[in-house]
């Protein structure tokens, strides 16, 4: 299930990635304050970071912000203003978030 998809700007890599304003955030409802999601990275071409990255959601100025841990993850994929990037949820015997990013050329 897609949670959002975003083509990334300067701001997501000064501020932190806020959730656009379409997410689908039933699966992150149930939470209060910060939540930790371990993720699963991912590139178009189906190449997986060696383990799961813990992103730290936060909510700021009443929008959900990947903070801590997607700063790592945009640093090792070499993510850049123009990328694009899916988050979604997995559901195949467990829940497991994923993203999924699209470098542009």
């Amino acid at each position: 299930m897609e949670i959002f998809t975003k083509k990334l700007t300067p701001i997501d890599f000064d501020r932190g990635l806020v959730l656009p304003p379409c997410s689908n955030l039933e699966p992150l409802q149930h939470f209060q304050g910060t939540i930790e999601l371990s993720t699963i990275v991912e590139s178009a071409a189906g190449t997986s970071l060696p383990d799961p990255v813990t992103i730290h959601c936060s909510t700021i100025r009443g929008s959900l912000v990947f903070k801590r841990g997607w700063y790592d993850i945009a640093r090792y994929v070499g993510l850049k203003s123009g990328d694009t990037v899916t988050f979604y949820q997995e559901v195949n015997g467990g829940a497991q978030f994923k993203l999924k990013v699209r470098n542009v050329c």
